[in-house]
Formats: structure tokens, C-alpha cells, sequence
């Protein structure tokens, strides 16, 4: 999940300010950092929306000392916990599963394969006045009661901008039934540029695309995280590019890439949000003791969505809880923001879409 709090007038600004001022320090443990962002998303819309309302008689904007605890949760990435495994999902943190098949591939094969697989895809045509279109189903965490509290299969949409910028509207995301923009990062008073926060199809096609100086690129570029391995920062960064439209060459090399990543493992079983089978390519975050999955079609080899989920025990949940989970429902390239492709509102409440 791309980076893309709101930000607009000099008032929000400021509360938000204040309230990174006030989080304490990070956990010892923290959550993928996918996770970690969509959670930073959600919290600061909810100000957004609470200080939109504060103008209306019938609200009240929620008062800060009760903001800030919940946020502060939220962007020191305490938002881990949540469920234990069950059924599938246990079995797919065991690596087994009743019935299949194991896929014995060696973890740097099935990589070359799935890269293969994307490389071949037909290279799409994204103007940098069009929008990218994604929706995905999610499972949630909150942590606002005090104790891990996991949403039902939430529907997101999302359209991302795709001019070089940098632009202060990025575009839109639509969740239970609400559309919020996507403004500029917190600190980006220029507006945000296309690149890791926001990942344009043009700015997509410039990284390199032979696999050891694309690796390069990453190390030298990822942003550090306190008390995150540098290999897993990578890791996981390359898997917050995974999912959307995107070129094929870049694709491939990608996948490339983290063959290439010390400690990236191959899970014969894993399922996305939505119960899809498929194979993971998979790191563990020793540190941190979290284990973070992409999940692949069995078939094709295509993208499914991610997980990850504790693989120690931790004072907010006990190995095996699950952290995150996605599933990728459908990409686009669409002309507006807020435009849906042909046949989305008959697969709203599909799996697979």
C-alpha cells in the first residue's frame, strides 16, 4: 500500500504535525510494513473526516488526547495481532496442506518462472493523463478497544494518478461505500513525485531492468526502517511495487531481484484474503519475528495478494497470528478517477473479480 496520507490546509497540517510529534517510540516487534501504511492511511482520513464534520452542528471533532493514542498505535506499528491461524491458514504456515499436491521447486526456479511469466504479459498502454485502477479485498486490524479486533473482507478501490508530477492529488480510494482523495505525503509541500510512495507506470519503466543493478537500485534507494533487517526492508518494498499495472520487462526483473535476496523462501501452500490457493514467495523477519508472503496462481503464476503473519511469540499475539492479508481482485487503466472498468459492479462482491 502506497504511502498517501492527506494533507491540505495549513490547520490539518498542523494537527497532523502535532500528532507525529506525540508518538511514542516504535515496538519492539512492528508489522510489515504494507500493513503498517494502510493503517497510517486509514487513521488520517479519519481526522480528515473528523475535522470536515467539526464544521456541522450535529459533530464535534474528536478531541486530540483521544486521537493521538489510537494514531500513535498506528505509525509506531503496533498494529500486529489479531487472529490465529485456522484451517488452511494454519496449514499454510506449516507449509502442508491436506489433498495437494507439494510444489518442490527450488525457490530460485519458481522465481525465474514467475518471472518469465510476467515478462511474457503484453505491455499495456498508460498515458500520463489516466488513472491506474485496483481493487483489492483486505482483512483489517484494530486495535482501537485496546485488543485486536479483525474486520470482515473489506472491498478497496483505489485510482492512482499517473503524471510525472509531483502533484499534491494523487486520486481517490473508495472503501464501505465512502470515496476519500489521496493527497500529497505529510512533508511534501511541493506535492509527492512519481517513485516508491507513488509508483507510476512511467516511473516504473525507467528502473533498470537487469535484475543485479535493479537489486542495487533497491538497497541504495529503500528507505531505512529502526530494528528492520535491510534484506527484508528490500523485500518487502519490492513487494509494495507487486500488484499493479505494470511493465512487463520491469515485472520480470523484479521477481528476478529477490531471487537474489539472502534468506527468500518458496511456501508450497498459501491462500490470499479471499481462501485462493497458491504458492508464496516468502522472507522472515528474524528481528522482528514476522513472516511476510506474496501468493501466486498456481497456474499462471500471476499474482494473488500478500500475508504475513507472527512467527513468534509476541506480547500482542502469539506465533501463527495473522498481521495482514490481501487479495487482488482487478487492475485498469481507466481515463477519471472514480471511473470503474467494464463489468465492476458485477463482480463487487466476488472473490475473484
Amino acid at each position: 500500500m502506497n504511502d498517501t496520507t492527506a494533507s491540505a490546509s495549513p490547520e490539518r497540517r498542523d494537527d497532523r504535525e502535532e500528532i507525529a510529534r506525540l508518538l511514542p517510540a516504535p515496538a519492539e516487534r512492528d508489522l510489515p510494513r504494507e500493513g503498517h501504511l494502510r493503517h497510517k492511511e486509514l487513521l488520517m482520513r479519519q481526522i480528515d473526516r473528523d475535522r470536515a464534520a467539526s464544521a456541522r452542528p450535529s459533530r464535534r471533532l474528536l478531541r486530540p488526547a483521544l486521537l493521538v493514542p489510537v494514531t500513535a498505535l498506528a505509525l509506531a506499528g503496533v498494529l500486529a495481532g489479531g487472529f490465529a491461524l485456522e484451517g488452511g491458514d494454519r496449514e499454510a504456515a506449516a507449509g502442508t496442506a491436506p489433498g495437494t499436491a507439494t510444489d518442490m521447486r527450488p525457490v530460485a526456479a519458481l522465481l525465474r518462472e514467475i518471472s518469465g511469466a510476467a515478462g511474457r504479459k503484453a505491455a499495456p498502454v498508460v498515458r500520463d493523463d489516466q488513472f491506474v485502477y485496483t481493487r483489492e479485498k483486505v482483512r483489517e486490524v484494530d486495535l482501537t478497544s485496546g485488543k485486536a479486533v479483525v474486520s470482515p473482507l473489506k472491498d478497496y478501490e483505489k485510482w492512482i494518478a499517473q503524471e510525472p508530477g509531483p502533484l499534491k492529488r494523487l486520486g481517490l480510494i473508495r472503501s464501505d461505500g465512502e470515496t476519500f482523495p489521496l493527497n500529497a505525503e505529510l512533508g511534501d509541500t511541493n506535492g509527492t513525485p512519481a517513485g516508491f510512495s507513488r509508483p507510476t507506470y512511467q516511473w516504473l519503466s525507467s528502473l533498470p531492468t537487469d535484475p543485479a543493478k535493479l537489486l542495487d537500485y533497491l538497497y541504495a534507494r529503500t528507505p531505512r526502517v529502526d530494528r528492520r533487517e535491510r534484506d527484508q526492508a528490500v523485500f518487502e518494498q519490492i513487494g509494495e511495487l507487486l500488484g499493479g499495472v505494470m511493465p512487463p520487462r520491469t515485472a520480470a526483473a523484479l521477481y528476478e531481484a529477490a531471487a537474489r535476496i539472502p534468506g527468500v523462501t518458496r511456501t508450497p501452500q498459501a491462500w490470499d484474503a479471499t481462501g485462493r490457493p497458491g504458492i508464496g514467495i516468502a522472507r522472515d523477519d528474524e528481528r522482528n519475528g514476522v513472516h511476510t508472503e506474496w501468493v501466486f496462481d498456481r497456474k499462471d503464476l500471476s499474482f494473488l495478494g500478500y500475508r504475513s503473519y507472527l512467527i513468534k511469540d509476541a506480547p500482542y499475539g502469539r506465533a501463527g497470528t495473522l498481521l495482514s492479508s490481501t487479495a487482488q481482485i482487478r487492475t485498469a487503466v481507466v481515463d477519471k478517477a472514480g471511473e470503474e472498468p467494464p463489468g465492476t459492479a458485477g463482480t463487487r462482491d466476488d472473490h475473484t473479480g
